[in-house]
């Protein structure tokens, strides 16, 4: 493939080629699933020869897509790089579901441009399903355009929670939590619900950059107003090593339900 010169946006044959890469490896990791053991990694969470070799193929394809552009993943380089275009990709989120037989976890791959994300694909393979952003221009589930107006509010006041969040329960033991807590097990998909209308709210304790990169684009493009409740993701700065940096953040499907929730996720920070 002959050099490109460096764009914001990504040309329609490159998008296309990125989802011919993430069709690749979701076919594979569908193949592989109740069939994959799983190793501890250093900070206790678990991967498996899958992570890895989604890893490596996803690298491998999007440095064909746009040469001469940096990537930062979960299973491998976690310094930010310092091109000004880069991706961010987490290669099987929610591999504790995967290595345990639970039928859902998702492939999450953005561009960041200048220090914000750009393009986002996020692809959940044992539903069938993917979700692309480009800034500016919208998200498409499987192909379809989504908008606010399109978009259904969620009615059933279910709360997303990740594991570590659970503990703001512990914060505020006098006060009944409000709303249903559900509890996903992928920080993508946890986020990225609010943005579906499946939940009015999420709250993440400890993401990652990978884990939030493309529901961050998805939950901005729809107008979901996202709080970072400490360090700021959009202030990454090249060769930032981001390995044990997390980005504790609360959105919701409304500024209102955003003020209703916030006590409850600066409970969550108080030491």
């Amino acid at each position: 493939m002959n050099k490109k010169i460096l764009t914001s946006s990504l040309s329609i044959s490159q998008i296309n080629e990125v989802n011919k890469l993430l069709d690749h490896v979701a076919k594979r990791q569908c193949d592989d699933f109740g069939n994959s053991y799983s190793d501890v990694k250093p900070d206790g969470t678990l991967i498996t020869n899958c992570d890895k070799w989604s890893d490596k193929t996803i690298v491998r394809g999007l440095g064909k897509i746009t040469e001469n552009e940096g990537v930062l993943s979960e299973e491998g380089n976690k310094l930010v790089p310092s091109t000004s275009a880069y991706w961010v990709v987490d290669p099987l989120d929610g591999t504790t579901n995967f290595a345990a037989g639970i039928p859902y976890w998702a492939i999450s791959v953005a561009r960041f441009v200048e220090g914000q994300p750009q393009s986002a694909f996020l692809d959940v393979p044992a539903l069938g399903q993917r979700i692309v952003a480009i800034r500016g221009k919208g998200v498409w589930r499987n192909g379809q355009l989504l908008n606010i107006q399109s978009m259904p509010s969620a009615t059933s006041e279910c709360i997303s929670l990740c594991s570590r969040s659970i503990r703001v329960l512990q914060r505020k033991p006098d006060k009944p939590f409000p709303g249903k807590i559900r509890l996903l097990g992928v920080a993508s998909l946890n986020l990225v619900s609010v943005a579906m209308g499946q939940t009015v709210a999420a709250l993440e304790a400890t993401p990652k950059i990978w884990d939030l990169a493309s529901s961050w684009l998805v939950l901005s493009e729809l107008q979901c107003p996202v709080r970072w409740l400490d360090a700021d993701p959009a202030k990454l700065k090249a060769g930032q090593d981001l390995s044990e940096a997390a980005f504790p953040v609360l959105a919701a499907s409304s500024k209102d339900e955003l003020n209703r929730l916030l006590p409850w996720g600066e409970a969550l920070m108080r030491t």
